[in-house]
């Protein structure tokens, strides 16, 4: 058989820390959700020391947890093929299997590895797709997430995002002591590591379009300043400290500019900082309360929360500065905005019979949905693929995450095992 050659450039390794993983939970998926088998990858060595990883699980528990697919048990399993000359599509037509994936994994030099897979369709009896994709032992965990986002593309028609990252706050109290932490980890809650500690609050992480920079506010020696950190070297830049509000930072498309509230004048307005000339460039002046900006895909625009009718609704401004319209009418509170990475929507948080909730506003029609079933859930962040929702909620006294799907149909609960979570952010999609 063919295979493609696939090189990845592999995102760096993370040790996880203790107790940091997220827990994820899938508390509803699609109905007739796809049909597929994963069956477990076959060592191809000479000696019996297989790979730490368990690839094809991390597959399979990467596909199961989308929402979209129904994953076989291994222990239904009629066979376990490792190649398409091995497999007898019937015993997979009996379990009502659809796709079928199978693999092998070989050690590649000292400390590599070469994994190759095939997606079947099995009602055809046809190859959709394989690849042949080198790695390292300490890459397996992303190396098989890419392998999910091959197949979840194949056969759900848009990318996967199994291989990004998302980043958070988290929070914890010991002896009267609060300990405030900038983690990022993998989408599927395991490889958390801290970036920044502090004893004073840190909010608004924002993730460069490269992926490798978290811009985010903190009050360090009692006055609010935001910063940049460089996600794989550790190294950090102040960015801004003026005087009263410096916070809500947002990175422009082609990561050359932030966009920021500032109250350096007064009243909070939106600017947007250059990082190449340094220069600052106010974009509303308004005696109300702008906030919270993130930029359109195509960084023409900036939508904003403002008070400026009276109570906070979403407007839209010319990226450069201009006259801003009003966006949101439905509810009486309206906050929090971000486009979809298409640029066809808005996900906001929204005030319905006194209970704070996600949604999500279709910019051509003007119709808003409400995605969300909590009383207080904020800070909603779009996937890089556009498919989830992830956003911040309580489950009794407890801070947690959660995720919801577009149309509602997916459901996904996160939680740390100690301390509270806010404030998540989906990194962008790797480029490979």
């Amino acid at each position: 058989m063919k295979y493609l050659l696939l090189i990845l450039f592999l995102a760096l390794s993370w040790q996880p820390a203790a107790n940091a993983e997220l827990t994820i939970e899938i508390t509803e998926g699609v109905e007739g959700a796809l049909p597929i088998a994963v069956v477990p990858f076959r060592w191809q060595g000479k000696t019996q020391t297989t790979p730490r990883e368990d690839v094809s699980a991390i597959i399979q528990a990467d596909l199961h947890r989308s929402g979209r697919f129904k994953t076989l048990p291994r222990n239904d399993m009629l066979a376990k093929p490792a190649s398409g000359d091995e497999v007898e599509f019937k015993d997979w037509r009996v379990l009502d299997v659809e796709n079928l994936v199978v693999g092998q994994i070989q050690p590649n030099g000292s400390k590599g590895f070469i994994i190759r897979f095939q997606l079947f369709d099995v009602f055809r009896g046809e190859q959709l797709t394989g690849y042949s994709i080198p790695t390292t032992a300490g890459n397996l965990r992303t190396t098989a997430h890419h392998i999910a986002d091959l197949i979840y593309e194949q056969l759900i028609g848009v990318p996967g995002a199994f291989a990004t990252r998302v980043a958070y706050i988290t929070s914890k109290t010991e002896g009267g002591n609060t300990q405030v932490d900038l983690r990022i980890a993998d989408a599927d809650g395991y490889s958390s590591e801290t970036i920044v500690s502090s004893d004073v609050p840190l909010m608004s992480p924002a993730w460069s379009p490269d992926g490798r920079k978290i811009a985010y506010a903190s009050s360090e020696k009692g006055s609010w300043g935001i910063y940049i950190q460089e996600v794989y070297t550790g190294r950090r830049q102040k960015v801004t400290a003026f005087k009263g509000i410096n916070s809500a930072p947002a990175w422009s498309p082609d990561g050359r500019k932030l966009a920021m509230t500032l109250s350096k004048d007064g009243n909070p307005d939106i600017f947007v900082f250059d990082m190449t000339t340094r220069k600052l460039r106010p974009i509303t002046r308004h005696y109300a309360i702008d906030t919270e900006p993130s930029w359109s895909p195509d960084g023409r625009h900036l939508v904003f929360t403002s008070d400026r009718g009276g109570k906070p609704q979403i407007y839209r401004v010319p990226s450069f500065g201009g006259k801003a319209e009003r966006v949101t009418f439905q509810n009486a509170y309206n906050a929090r905005a971000s486009y979809s990475p298409d640029g066809k929507l808005l996900t906001l948080v929204t005030r319905e019979d006194g209970r704070y909730r996600i949604a999500v506003l279709d910019l051509a029609s003007g119709v808003m949905q409400v995605l969300s079933r909590g009383n207080l859930d904020e800070s909603p962040s779009f996937a890089p693929n556009g498919s989830m929702i992830i956003y911040a909620t309580k489950a009794g006294r407890r801070s947690v995450l959660a995720a919801v799907s577009v149309d509602g149909r997916v459901r996904q609960k996160l939680a740390l095992q100690e301390g509270d979570v806010r404030e998540p952010v989906w990194s962008p999609l790797q480029k490979n």
